[in-house]
């Protein structure tokens, strides 16, 4: 396996772990990640997966950019020493449509479906979470059928709740708090997906996969009622 590495300003290395986005990117950027979890270098601060990259952050006063690459190259080289732990799988209880999926009118008109095949499909198979990014805590999904993409919104809503489910393109995510943003809208969980007061505030993370699963809105505030007395 060949990585390309590329200089981020005087303080981070980036790793290219492939060219495209997939399950085989996935499936390197999770070995990376597990490596530099299980080896713990001292010299290195943080590290950041995404979709076919891992960025290592280091201290510029402790060592170079090229000695960061070397030391980089030989902890590589012991990757197929590693092994990959298994994914944890997370059901994600969504309450679809209504006022909590106002878009998903639009993305069963859009594919030639009805609200009930979008619901079905989205809830049919297993995703796999390709990073954590644009907003804490929130999970770039893959692996949701084709049939129901759709297109961002051409003018993106200036505060989407926290806990909505979005389509945009070929993917699915999750926005764990309120935010402005350009996704179709077509349900809502009863999970907090983001819990600063934790020590590892994700719920989601990078390698796990996950399952929808449809309730109704009497489930959903039960469910955020239960969760709620859970947490005092």
């Amino acid at each position: 396996m060949t990585y390309t590495f590329t200089s981020l300003g005087d303080r981070a290395v980036m790793i290219e772990a492939a060219s495209e986005i997939g399950s085989d990117a996935q499936r390197q950027v999770r070995m990376i990640t597990a490596l530099l979890e299980s080896e713990s270098p001292s010299w290195v601060l943080e590290y950041i997966p995404a979709f076919t990259t891992v960025a290592i952050f280091y201290d510029p006063m402790l060592l170079t950019y090229r000695l960061a690459v070397q030391q980089l190259q030989t902890l590589l080289n012991r990757l197929a020493e590693n092994r990959l732990p298994a994914a944890r799988t997370i059901e994600i209880p969504v309450c679809y449509g209504g006022e909590f999926g106002p878009d998903l009118a639009f993305v069963a008109s859009h594919n030639n479906l009805t609200e009930e095949d979008v619901i079905r499909l989205h809830t049919s198979g297993e995703y796999s979470v390709y990073m954590i990014g644009f907003a804490p805590g929130f999970p770039f999904l893959g692996g949701m059928p084709e049939q129901i993409a759709a297109p961002r919104k051409d003018s993106p809503r200036l505060r989407i709740p926290e806990r909505t489910v979005g389509i945009a393109g070929k993917q699915t995510g999750i926005y764990p708090i309120e935010t402005p943003g350009g996704w179709q809208l077509i349900g809502r969980t009863p999970l907090r997906l983001f819990l600063p007061e934790n020590e590892v505030p994700s719920l989601l993370q990078a390698g796990d996969s996950i399952t929808f699963k449809e309730i109704s809105k009497d489930e959903y505030y039960a469910y955020k009622e239960q969760s709620h007395a859970e947490d005092q």
